[in-house]
């Protein structure tokens, strides 16, 4: 149900905004962009040059390779959005209960399916692994601590669910103890928070997310012009994630949210456009599941480039291909797995743990 518009001077009280859905569309489609440029060198998946990329213009290679930061939109999305949903739960244990239903079914079934064909088709660091390591590698992936044992990731996009995880269960205990015993209670918390930034910088966009979830400040630019200073922005953004530091992608991060947040701005009508919502709509499932859809055509792709396919061909069949491969993987994801078995698990789970409730907007 879509409440009424977010009433300026007032913290976001969790209504629907169709220009956020739209932003994470954007943010996924960007992530998908940069594997269509790096899969084809073999780069991200560890399969040897020579690849099939053909030769592009240096400029376009910058812009197709900055796609991967689309995660920044996705913390900033989170770090708006989970303040609301933590003040709507209530409590920690609905919030957590909630949050696992909305993560782990596409992730863990991602998991399981990675781990079953994985040694089959000698995938990366299965190639010749023992029972032992197997198992734990199994182990540290499904519970997001991989980097922390210094073991490989499984799969490629879930390191960003590592950051996520970590900023609800840092936030729920500082807002916990904030309410509790004030600023002395939680101090310790928010001080961990900012060691965290300065050890992983990318993490501060969560605090641009934060801060417009606080406030009603919003940058509405009508019209044409707001649409121009909305690209430019997010133009500026990615380019100082690349040249300069995540700090410096704070100031065009913060410009670009204010005016995707406003609803009658230029920028938050084109990202409330109905395509864009359905692809925000699916932009989970689409950000882990696109990896294992292209993973094939990659394969493939660097097996007839070896016999002298033309490259141009091979990397416009790739991204054709792989694009409505992905969407229609996606789709399908986002309907049995996030809606159907989650509707499910949520019955059979909800009732002998809590109250009769109804199962949360995604965030």
């Amino acid at each position: 149900m879509i409440k009424a518009p977010h009433q300026p001077g007032a913290a976001y009280d969790g209504s629907f905004l169709p220009s956020v859905q739209g932003l994470r569309g954007i943010a996924a489609l960007s992530v998908l962009m940069d594997h269509f440029y790096d899969m084809p060198k073999g780069g991200m998946y560890d399969i040897p040059n020579p690849g099939f990329l053909p030769p592009l213009w240096s400029w376009l290679q910058s812009v197709i390779n900055v796609g991967g930061h689309g995660v920044e939109l996705f913390f900033m999305i989170s770090g708006f959005l989970i303040p609301a949903s933590l003040v709507r739960h209530g409590s920690l244990s609905r919030f957590f209960f909630d949050r696992v239903l909305r993560i782990m079914p596409v992730f863990v079934i991602l998991h399981l399916a990675l781990f079953a064909i994985g040694p089959i088709v000698a995938y990366k660091f299965f190639r010749g692994i023992d029972l032992t390591s197997y198992l734990t590698i199994f182990a540290a992936n499904l519970f997001f601590v991989q980097d922390a044992l210094g073991l490989p990731i499984a799969q490629q996009n879930a390191w960003t669910l590592t950051y996520e995880w970590a900023f609800y269960i840092w936030f729920a205990l500082t807002f916990s103890m904030w309410r509790v015993g004030g600023r002395l209670l939680a101090a310790p918390l928010i001080l961990l928070g900012l060691a965290c930034l300065m050890h992983w910088p990318i993490t501060a966009f969560f605090c641009v997310g934060m801060l417009f979830s606080a406030i009603g400040f919003r940058i509405s630019i009508p019209g044409p012009a707001g649409l121009l200073a909305g690209l430019a922005c997010g133009v500026a953004l990615y380019a100082s994630l690349v040249l300069f530091h995540p700090f410096v992608g704070l100031v065009p991060g913060f410009l670009l949210f204010g005016m995707a947040l406003a609803p009658e701005s230029g920028l938050g009508k084109a990202l409330s456009a109905p395509a864009l919502q359905y692809v925000g709509k699916i932009s989970y499932s689409l950000y882990l599941v696109h990896p294992f859809v292209l993973f094939p055509l990659q394969v493939i792709g660097l097996k007839l480039v070896a016999v002298g396919v033309d490259r141009w061909l091979l990397w416009a069949a790739f991204i054709g291909l792989g694009l409505v491969m992905s969407l229609v993987a996606s789709a399908i994801s986002y309907e049995l797995i996030e809606v159907r078995l989650r509707r499910l698990l949520d019955g059979a789970i909800r009732g002998t743990l809590f109250r009769p409730m109804k199962i949360e907007q995604s965030a």
